[in-house]
Parts: structure tokens; sequence; C-alpha cells
């Protein structure tokens, strides 16, 4: 059995942001949505007591220049603290990159997709599902 090298502390929505200017742009967006792009940031701040803040941005918007466009952010933080002391540089970063967010990506979509639904879009389903090791190995490419 392999042990954990972290455990998850916490986490939260700590930022969040819907942003519709007008009903004409929600007319619009409404026809568009299906069209947005999801795009993914990851960035940590150290705490201390071998404890890591990873946020976990999610950025839901038109990748076309409309100039009437509707945007959704939610930044996610997840506190984490390290149990393996012994850990390299690239085991923590796989950790926060792959391992963290395979845990915590499936709540954090949902909770963003309930808040698009609830702005007054219909259901909507992001079209695949995020390989975060894909994603992790795609940047040294």
């Amino acid at each position: 059995m392999m042990t954990k090298k972290y455990e998850i502390v916490l986490n939260y929505i700590k930022d969040l942001s819907v942003e519709i200017p007008d009903a004409q742009t929600f007319i619009l967006s409404k026809e568009y949505i299906t069209k947005y792009k999801l795009g993914i940031n990851v960035t940590t701040k150290a705490m201390k007591n071998d404890m890591i803040e990873v946020i976990t941005k999610l950025h839901y918007k038109d990748p076309n220049d409309n100039k009437r466009k509707s945007y959704f952010e939610i930044s996610y933080s997840t506190v984490i603290k390290i149990i393996d002391k012994n850990l390299k540089k690239d085991d923590l970063e796989k950790i926060i990159l792959i391992e963290v967010q395979n845990e915590i990506y499936p709540g954090l979509e949902k909770i963003f997709l309930n808040v698009i639904k609830d702005a007054g879009f219909p259901d909507l389903a992001l079209e695949k599902k995020v390989d975060f090791e894909k994603l992790y190995n795609q940047r040294f490419n």
C-alpha cells in the first residue's frame, strides 16, 4: 500500500465572478455558451507548518471577439499539508498539479457549472474530462 504524501486540510471558494453586462449580452451569451472555452490555471502559496495553498482558477469565456460576452471565473483554494518530508521538487509539482487536481476537480467543476446554471444558463456540460496528467506532461513539450 502506498502511503499518502499529503493531505487536504481544507478547501473553499476564494473568489467567484459572473459577469453579464446586460440583458442583450445575456441573450447572445445563452446562444453561444456552448462555444465558450474553459481555461485552468494553478498557482501555489507556501504557508507555515509544511502547508501549501493551491489555488485552482477556472475561467469560462467566449474565445471569439464578440463585443457582447459573458465571463465566468472561480478561484478555489485547497490547503494541503505535506506529510512526506523527503519529497523532491518534481514530486511536489506532480502532487500539486495532478493528484490534488484529480481529487478536487470533480467537486469544483460541479460548483462552477451550478454557478453558471444559477446565473440563468441552461444545463451545461463541459465537453471533456480534464486529464491533469496529460496537461502536466504537455508543459514540457
